[in-house]
């Protein structure tokens, strides 16, 4: 885990996101924190020449518009063109026709490196069809000590089915690259609570991907367990009347605090 955590770091891997505008700032403030440098532009007309001076593509279907999704199938052309990994989250994948099929075009238009999601919204884009509440996860998607074997082998079938590092974030998060697959159980139940972990999660990913080009998979699972961590370290400097605002700022500045060994040491996953 250190050695990816380091790399961004080191390398700053600049990330163009295609994001939604309930969280932009949250996701341009991550990466910050993580060593990367974001630029947002969702503009048709703009968005292949910012991909090009960029790193990574951050694709997040949240406010989704017919304008946006031009914009999105023209960088990530451009960045499949230009080999620069490109990530998808899915965001509310199931709750509408529009949102499914939005996701499922891209999914056919582009060479997508990864795709992060809650488990709804997976098994949306996997069925075509979902249980999607709103943006959130249904409750009977959840992933459990109990169904953990069949989670494990679906999202190992949908990776490899789509060629895609997928990861799925939730109570217990998986990443797989269709042969191997992380459970990772870092992170907090109050992280729900603060709008737009997952899209930051996202941006935080594509930086990982980008600055550890030949270890996808496990730059991917690096990224699941620094939010994680960093949503733990969070939670334990909460004080008396603080709330969900001030938890949001304290996961920026965990990760922004974070080192290789503290990754090393507080991430907790196995390999199966």
């Amino acid at each position: 885990m250190r050695e990816y955590l380091e790399n961004v770091r080191a390398k700053a891997p600049l990330v163009h996101n295609i994001t939604n505008y309930v969280t932009v700032n949250d996701v341009a403030n991550i990466l910050l924190a993580c060593g990367g440098s974001p630029i947002m532009s969702d503009e048709a007309e703009d968005v292949e020449d910012i991909t090009s001076v960029c790193g990574g593509l951050n694709l997040n279907i949240g406010t989704l518009h017919k304008s946006s999704i031009e914009g999105m199938l023209r960088a990530g052309r451009k960045a499949n063109e230009l080999g620069h990994p490109v990530l998808l989250d899915p965001v509310g994948a199931g709750a509408s026709s529009f949102r499914t099929g939005t996701a499922l075009l891209l999914m056919r238009e582009l060479k997508l490196t990864a795709i992060r999601g809650n488990m709804s919204e997976i098994r949306a884009l996997a069925l075509g069809i979902g249980n999607t509440k709103g943006v959130d996860a249904d409750k009977a998607d959840a992933v459990t000590e109990e169904n953990l074997d069949a989670a494990v082998s679906f999202v190992k079938r949908f990776a490899e089915q789509t060629g895609s590092v997928i990861a799925v974030t939730g109570a217990i998060d998986l990443v797989s690259d269709g042969k191997r697959c992380w459970v990772i159980r870092n992170g907090r139940t109050e992280m729900e609570r603060v709008t737009g972990t997952g899209c930051q999660l996202s941006g935080m990913m594509t930086a990982y991907l980008t600055a550890n080009p030949d270890h996808h998979a496990e730059a991917a699972a690096a990224a699941v367990c620094a939010m994680g961590l960093a949503g733990e370290t969070g939670w334990s400097r909460m004080q008396e009347g603080d709330g969900n605002a001030t938890y949001r700022n304290r996961i920026i500045d965990a990760v922004y605090n974070m080192t290789g060994d503290m990754l090393e040491k507080g991430a907790d996953y196995e390999v199966r």
